[in-house]
């Protein structure tokens, strides 16, 4: 009989390429990975990973095993299902990821009121940008994820994947109190042109936002400072270095030095709850999206 465990270490590392990744991916270290896999091999007589360079491969036979592995995996997650659903109840453990300002302005509030609610339910919280939360999510890595895009940099669901708008987050331009347009009621992109912008590190869907925003008013927007931690950011406009654009959500109280300005037209992105449609019934899953949107929708009133 093969170990569960073992087939869940090979299937991650077909899937991630490397022993590490697949330990960062499973929560495990290297060493219990590769543990994992040698009991393995020595379960099926088979040769499943090989040495390459300063890393390893995996053999012919392993990708016949991971792809059998994966069908066992989803047959296992679809047990698990239906017995939750039977109970009727949330229990167990749940692998939730969410970018970093949801994990900030949304998720505490969220954990507090599902271990109110459903004090046998294991959260288990992870900060992940919104492509790797959906790829986390696909792989079956986590339970359910909170995502977002922007209508002008819009992100692709995976087909195994649904998902549910929780609402929308406005941004807005922060400047130094010492700017010109600090008192402004609002500004527009040809307001800012020329102005030397902290952004996030490209590839970020904040970052294509940003450069497609300003690049369909036909300009080229300055991306000065790459900062991905918004406390950073907010250290430099706080001493009048830069603009920038940051979302409310997370954003907490602004220093005095920095201003909030409304920017026109008003950029919103989309947040979402993602899971992997097989496990859209279970309790846990259910009360975790009933948990958000309360949390968000409260979030909003405040």
């Amino acid at each position: 009989m093969l170990d569960l465990g073992r087939l869940r270490a090979l299937h991650a590392v077909a899937q991630h390429g490397s022993v590490g990744a697949a330990a960062t991916a499973l929560g495990y270290t290297p060493s219990a990975v590769s543990q994992q896999i040698a009991k393995l091999e020595r379960e099926t007589r088979t040769r499943l990973l090989e040495r390459r360079g300063r890393g390893v491969v995996l053999t012919d036979a392993a990708h016949l095993l991971s792809a059998t592995a994966k069908q066992v995996l989803a047959l296992v997650e679809h047990a698990e299902v239906a017995l939750e659903e039977q109970r009727g109840a949330a229990v167990g453990q749940l692998r939730v990821g969410a970018f970093a300002t949801a994990a900030r302005g949304l998720l505490p509030a969220t954990v507090v009121r599902l271990a109110e609610r459903h004090p046998q339910l294991d959260v288990r919280l992870v900060e992940l940008d919104p492509p790797d939360c959906l790829e986390a999510v696909a792989r079956g890595e986590l339970d359910l994820a909170v995502t977002h895009d922007w209508v002008n940099a819009p992100l692709a669901v995976p087909e195994p994947v649904s998902r549910a708008r929780l609402g929308e987050d406005v941004a807005d331009v922060l400047l130094p109190v010492s700017h010109p347009l600090a008192d402004r009621d609002h500004v527009v992109p040809e307001d800012l042109a020329g102005e030397r912008w902290i952004c996030q590190p490209e590839g970020t869907i904040c970052h294509d936002w940003l450069v497609n925003t300003f690049r369909g008013a036909g300009m080229e927007p300055d991306l000065a400072y790459r900062i991905a931690e918004y406390e950073t950011q907010l250290a430099l406009l706080g001493k009048g270095i830069g603009v920038a654009l940051l979302p409310r959500l997370g954003r907490g109280a602004l220093p005095d030095s920095v201003r909030a300005v409304p920017f026109r037209p008003t950029p919103t992105r989309r947040v979402f709850a993602v899971w992997r449609t097989q496990a859209g019934r279970r309790p846990a899953v259910t009360a975790t999206l009933a948990a958000l949107r309360d949390c968000w929708e409260q979030r909003e009133t405040a």
